[in-house]
């Protein structure tokens, strides 16, 4: 496979990741609102406490799901199949066992677990039956979550998330024929965790057909194998696990030191960054298996020429999106927390995070992905390790000093902007050869300047209040549209050279192809 088919797939597989997010946000509104509305509210607070759960599962993963893509990648070029029939086996039949240890271990204190939530007695031998079968879903969902890391490895991420897709269009429409029907919270959590799996299922069915010479038997699971494997997933769990931390410590600092309703209020300010987040991404997800298929071939002009590529194609995508988010922020608070009044400290947690975000993902998401394929796992984690250690020491200690939820995402932020413009930035500028300055020069300043007319549109209305537009719906439509559009335009004319716009033009249907006049003439 040639550079120029690496980055085709990865075209394609972030405009397929895309689409899944797109489809994934609309799916969990919708569930959410016809589930909210149908359940009792225990039953839905029971529902919601156990797909949260489901979110922390990746902390049983070992790393290996990481391993397993890597693997792929790199003994499918070398035709090691026999050897790749062995780590994969070696994995799948780990995982059945932590399968089996999770579900007997739920099973046997099911009783205790549901009595600790308080549920009523009314419903507690329906709530220990629905978590039994959760947790056993849970179990499955580790060897069989092995397939869709093989796509992945195989660089076929758009045929995993065409599976999924499907999978969750699916499951909406049988959930509301469910809460038509009047099924009660288990039927409702069976037909969810069927469409959980299924995807997985389907995964393994293209995953295998496309490696017939991989095998995979309880035979060839092999203790040395494991031992190699984890030289590579425990630094990999635990850069994981790092980034969980990295998310979700702000919560927990404020819950110990303030209290829960300010926990309320920095999850209020937090929608938008994690939905700017979410759509932020979804490119530099496709750039794992990439690395790995590029280190594989020990191709390290490429590798460079990806990380600055990439880099280069977050900001790209990253910066019209935050100014945007930054200058609408209000409105868009309103529309997603259904509060008609934004308070103030909301809007700074809010503006605090979504800076968090965007910086997260011009300094650490493409680099760490492909470091993470190419050697220097060992490194990553150390970096990590680091970054979760300030990150919770500076939290508690500024929220312990201002008592207030702002001082906490500030504790965030800091060490965020210290690891990634500090020691992340330059690494990256050592590797494709360039000056620190340099490489912010060439990846990141065309976008800042693509972006000031947007942000000129966008800002009018703090200048001149009377163009302000008091329906908020109106009003994201209005300057969305104006300043989106803005960026858009300028982005295309003054950022993408003419290769990139020949590139992404072909990509578009044939009455599209050609050039407007006005994009002529720039």
């Amino acid at each position: 496979m040639t550079y120029d088919t690496v980055k085709q797939n990865i075209w394609s597989n972030a405009i397929s990741n895309y689409l899944r997010t797109f489809v994934g946000i609309v799916v969990g509104l919708v569930t959410f609102r016809l589930l909210y509305q149908a359940l009792p509210r225990e039953s839905f607070g029971f529902w919601s406490l156990l797909w949260s759960v489901f979110g922390y599962g990746i902390l049983l993963d070992f790393g290996f799901g990481f391993a397993a893509q890597k693997r792929v990648a790199e003994l499918s070029v070398k035709g090691e199949w026999h050897k790749l029939s062995q780590v994969l086996s070696t994995i799948l039949f780990f995982y059945l066992g932590v399968a089996a240890l999770m579900a007997a271990t739920v099973a046997l204190g099911a009783d205790q677990i549901v009595h600790a939530f308080g549920v009523s007695a009314a419903n507690h031998a329906e709530f220990r039956i629905v978590l039994i079968v959760f947790f056993a879903a849970i179990g499955l969902a580790f060897p069989l979550g092995i397939f869709p890391e093989i796509l992945r490895g195989q660089q076929r991420i758009s045929t995993v998330n065409n599976i999924i897709t499907t999978a969750m269009l699916m499951r909406m429409a049988v959930i509301a024929w469910a809460v038509y029907a009047g099924w009660g919270l288990l039927a409702i959590m069976l037909t969810a965790l069927f469409f959980a799996l299924a995807p997985d299922l389907v995964s393994a069915f293209f995953a295998l057909r496309h490696m017939p010479e991989v095998k995979l038997r309880p035979r060839f699971f092999s203790k040395s194998i494991m031992r190699e494997t984890m030289g590579f997933s425990i630094f990999a769990y635990i850069s994981t696990a790092t980034n969980i931390v990295l998310g979700k410590t702000d919560q927990l600092v404020l819950g110990a030191t303030l209290s829960i309703g300010a926990v309320a209020i920095y999850q209020a300010g937090a929608k938008v960054a994690e939905v700017f987040a979410q759509f932020t991404k979804q490119l530099q997800d496709t750039l794992s298996p990439a690395a790995a298929h590029l280190h594989a071939t020990g191709d390290h002009s490429a590798l460079r020429d990806l990380l600055q590529r990439g880099t280069r194609w977050s900001a790209i995508i990253a910066t019209p999106l935050y100014v945007l988010c930054a200058f609408e922020l209000e409105p868009l608070l309103k529309v997603l927390t259904g509060d008609k009044h934004i308070a103030t400290e909301t809007w700074q947690v809010a503006q605090v995070l979504l800076l968090w975000f965007y910086s997260s993902a011009l300094t650490h998401s493409v680099s760490k992905r492909i470091y993470m394929m190419s050697g220097h796992e060992r490194r990553l984690m150390w970096l990590g390790l680091g970054e979760a250690a300030v990150n919770l020491a500076l939290s508690i200690t500024l929220a312990l000093i201002f008592k207030n939820v702002v001082s906490v995402a500030v504790g965030s932020l800091i060490p965020t902007l210290f690891f990634g413009w500090c020691l992340l930035w330059p690494w990256v500028a050592r590797d494709v050869s360039l000056h620190p300055w340099q490489l912010f020069r060439e990846t990141v300043l065309p976008s800042w300047i693509a972006c000031i007319p947007s942000a000129l549109i966008l800002g009018a209305p703090l200048v001149f209040p009377d163009l302000q537009i008091e329906n908020t719906w109106l009003r994201i439509l209005l300057m969305g549209s104006a300043g989106g559009l803005t960026s858009l335009l300028c982005v295309w004319s003054g950022t993408l050279t003419p290769s990139e716009r020949q590139a992404l033009r072909s990509r578009f249907p044939a009455p599209f192809r050609k050039n407007p006049p006005a994009l002529q003439a720039a």
